[in-house]
């Protein structure tokens, strides 16, 4: 790709595309927004780092604080991976113990002790772990399905006692797979029984689906909540934060280290800010019409078509699955027809629709796809499965 605006991408050729990929969810206000582009002008009129705190960082971590129920304290870090990874090690301090229990199809960074089943793009490659993780290290890892209650009840009630339970609260990396009624609430219930910590990786759903993420949505509050995407507006960022005695473990005031160059990097802090400042109660309400339009639209065209699919979406977030009619986990998602997503991937790409090339993984609705991306988007569905 070349460039972008709006709702738009354009190639190396020239040829213009609707894009659902949003560089992968951050940008929710569409490519190049004026706002956003504007505040990144203004930060690096400014230099483009100090190694010391800016307002800024501050003004960022601030409205953070005030938008996730759970967080009272937050450390700004460079990468989603960076924050699941020092959620992890604040959690084994905290506890005393090693294990981490996560879940088949989650995907949350490529440290060590997290690619074990992942989803997303192991899932895509057929590696859903990785070589080079020793095997020292992911045995310290324990696996459950999402969405199965008794599965993770046995492995909480088993050895070694678990340090932390780390999980999307709405799956988006084996495809998007809502938690079933009450699950979140459940696995609270089971984490805190345990004494163990409980992680949301909010990196995707952080920001999109409500302002204080997926734990506002269903209110169910974590202990730790990892951030990312929508809180850079675009470009390099992560978040972790939590409980104010977890996040004190955290150097300098507690013995748990972590640093980072341009963690809270101003450039990065000014352009999320910018998005945040976007995402107002309408802009919500617009997303989720936007998502829910193209949602009827597809399911439409499944039905004219008669191809063996579904849809699944939450808020601005959606996935087609191919063969199954419904998914529940990353056991039913593995089940998905990987082949005719892949003849419909190049369809779509032909109908001028750029699309997140893996049956894995969710469509990112933005603030800039309107009616008339939305027809786009549609008709080119109904073609692609046509043919």
């Amino acid at each position: 790709m070349n460039r972008a605006r709006g709702a738009y991408l354009w190639d190396v050729e020239g040829n213009r595309y609707v894009d659902l990929v949003c560089a992968w969810g951050p940008l929710v206000a569409g490519h190049a927004h004026d706002d956003v582009l504007r505040a990144i002008r203004d930060a690096i009129d400014r230099g483009t780092g100090f190694g010391a705190p800016t307002e800024i960082e501050v003004d960022l971590a601030e409205r953070i604080v005030a938008s996730v129920p759970s967080i009272e304290k937050v450390r700004l870090v460079t990468s989603g991976t960076e924050a699941t990874m020092t959620a992890i090690r604040i959690a084994r301090a905290a506890t005393g113990r090693s294990r981490i229990v996560k879940f088949a199809g989650c995907y949350h960074g490529h440290s060590d002790h997290l690619l074990v089943r992942a989803g997303s793009g192991a899932a895509t490659f057929g590696i859903p772990d990785s070589a080079g993780v020793p095997d020292e290290v992911s045995r310290l890892t324990s696996v459950v399905e999402y969405n199965d209650i008794d599965a993770l009840a046995r492995t909480l009630a088993s050895s070694p006692p678990t340090a932390a339970v780390i999980l999307e609260p709405i799956a988006a990396n084996m495809g998007v797979v809502p938690p079933h009624d009450g699950y979140l609430a459940r696995v609270r219930e089971l984490t805190r029984d345990a004494g163990a910590l409980l992680i949301f990786d909010e990196v995707i759903s952080g920001f999109r689906v409500a302002p204080g993420g997926a734990q506002e949505r269903y209110g169910v509050q974590p202990d730790i909540t990892c951030l990312g995407k929508i809180i850079g507006g675009g470009l390099p960022v992560g978040a972790v934060g939590g409980r104010a005695e977890l996040m004190d473990l955290l150097a300098p005031l507690g013995p748990v280290y972590q640093a980072g160059t341009l963690s809270g990097n101003p450039i990065a802090c000014s352009a999320g800010l910018a998005t945040l400042r976007l995402l107002t109660p309408d802009a919500y309400r617009q997303l989720d019409e936007t998502a829910a339009e193209i949602e009827t639209g597809v399911v439409a065209a499944i039905a004219e078509t008669g191809v063996t699919a579904c849809v699944q979406r939450v808020g601005s977030l959606l996935t087609l699955f191919f063969g199954l009619t419904r998914v529940e986990s990353f056991a039913d998602a593995s089940r998905a027809d990987t082949g005719a997503f892949a003849r419909f991937f190049r369809a779509m790409i032909e109908q001028g629709v750029n699309l997140p090339p893996s049956q894995y993984e969710a469509w990112f609705i933005s603030l800039a796809h309107g009616p008339e991306e939305i027809a786009k988007i549609v008709e080119a569905v109904r073609a692609a499965l046509r043919s």
